[in-house]
């Protein structure tokens, strides 16, 4: 199996606007040019479509993060790889994923966007921490709810201290020291 070939699950762990999808998209434009076939999982589009319904409690995160675990690894065992910019705030969801992966035998990264809140909180894509700051919602990863930073995650990206090409790039070469792209 050649390279572009094979599957691998690439989670993007951080806190809200720490740059996860912005590094993903770049880093499928890359591997896409190298003819890898490749989808991005965003968390807010799996969450309108595949866990519609679902809080923000600890147990609805959980059920969001398998489901979406669930289609990552059905992708990558099929030769994709599947970029996964989710949150994901529990260690305990994110290894269930490394796990499955695991058991499967399909590739499985883990990748921390290390971004600190207050670097997010100016970035506020969303407007998520000016809505929390209002006090119009509460909740918010990393605010008011709890964020759990792995502890050894295969490679840890500091977004605010390089560029979005930067970032894809070190993520480009942990999957070519792994086999994963050339």
């Amino acid at each position: 199996m050649s390279r572009t070939e094979q599957g691998a699950t690439i989670w993007l762990t951080g806190l809200p606007s720490a740059g996860k999808t912005t590094i993903a998209v770049e880093l499928a434009g890359r591997l896409r040019a190298e003819g890898h076939r490749v989808e991005v999982l965003d968390g807010d589009e799996i969450r309108e479509f595949l866990s519609a319904g679902l809080g923000f409690s600890r147990e609805d995160r959980h059920t969001n993060v398998q489901r979406i675990g669930f289609v990552a690894e059905l992708l990558a065992s099929n030769g994709v790889k599947a970029l996964v910019p989710v949150i994901a705030p529990y260690t305990d969801s994110r290894e269930a994923v490394r796990k499955r992966h695991q058991s499967e035998g399909t590739a499985y990264l883990e990748v921390h966007v290390a971004t600190p809140v207050e670097v997010c909180s100016v970035r506020d894509v969303k407007g998520l921490y000016a809505k929390q700051a209002a006090g119009e919602i509460s909740g918010l990863t990393g605010v008011d709810d709890p964020y759990e930073a792995p502890e050894e995650p295969d490679l840890r990206i500091e977004s605010h201290t390089q560029s979005v090409q930067e970032s894809a790039a070190a993520l480009h070469a942990l999957l070519t020291e792994r086999g994963l792209a050339r």
